[in-house]
């Protein structure tokens, strides 16, 4: 059996690592001999004493936090629940939305979906879910009327799915997603084109301030 290629980290120190993680790849092992391959088995070849601290879907890449060691995760774990990780992303969605130098926010409770687990809904009887958005540039489409937007995105709480669905219930779903789009929109993407691409906090021991910054490459591959 051939091994992935080996990791090679944004940040490694003695107590933390920080990946650019690739679409595609889960965070930890799914159900499955087939979905063994993820991020967290990968960096344990290496570092064995990785642990993971937080997730990114498998169809969405960007800035991952591991810690090294159960004292940095339960450190990095706290700053998490605390609110203390600057987290923005950025993605590409369907139709045009307005483009204003302000934020604006998406405030809607967010719920399992039941009989459709694994997805979920926005629900009154949800948990309260917050998410900053703006829209930078617009994205012609193909044809015209098929017109896309790039927007920066920023969840203020951690909700599973929540940018996706939040963005859905305004009417402007992620290009490529395959859980909540329908055929002609993963159609217009090879892949669910969200990228967490800033991730900050302080470092639980050094208490340096650290700020990662990594671009989608589905942006660059329009420049």
């Amino acid at each position: 059996m051939t091994l992935p290629a080996p990791l090679h980290p944004v940040h490694e120190d003695d107590h933390l690592l920080v990946f650019d993680k690739p679409a595609g790849l889960l965070c930890v092992p799914g159900r499955g001999e087939d979905k063994q391959d993820c991020l967290s088995a990968r960096a344990i070849r290496r570092w064995p004493d990785a642990l993971i601290v937080h997730r990114l879907d498998m169809g969405t890449s960007g800035l991952v936090v591991m810690a090294r060691g159960i004292e940095m995760q339960r450190a990095l774990s706290a700053a998490f629940a605390e609110r203390r990780v600057h987290k923005r992303y950025e993605a590409v969605v369907d139709g045009a939305m307005p483009l204003r130098d302000e934020w604006s926010v998406i405030d809607a409770p967010l719920m399992a979906d039941w009989p459709r687990r694994p997805l979920q809904k926005v629900d009154p009887a949800g948990k309260p879910s917050v998410t900053r958005w703006k829209a930078i540039s617009a994205w012609p489409g193909e044809p015209a009327a098929a017109a896309a937007t790039h927007v920066l995105l920023e969840p203020l709480t951690g909700r599973s799915h929540q940018l996706r669905v939040h963005l859905l219930s305004i009417g402007h779903p992620i290009l490529g997603d395959a859980l909540y789009g329908d055929a002609a929109l993963q159609a217009r993407a090879p892949r669910l084109l969200l990228h967490a691409s800033e991730l900050g906090f302080v470092h639980p021991v050094t208490q340096q301030e650290l700020r990662f910054s990594r671009p989608p490459d589905f942006v660059a591959s329009r420049g």
